[in-house]
């Protein structure tokens, strides 16, 4: 269980989460893209301000 927990602390992880789901055609309505992307922005770069490395 705690490696499960480590492993989803980890940005490359939700990357890679990201690009499996997209690889898998998981489908977005067009009018919500812009702020999906926005909001994922935000967060990998919230991500990088908090988190070492």
């Amino acid at each position: 269980m705690n490696y499960l927990i480590s492993r989803l602390s980890e940005a490359s992880t939700w990357r890679g989460l990201s690009l499996l789901a997209a690889a898998l055609g998981v489908n977005i309505a067009p009018e919500l893209q812009q702020s999906i992307i926005t909001a994922g922005i935000a967060v990998a770069g919230l991500v990088g301000v908090v988190t070492k490395g």
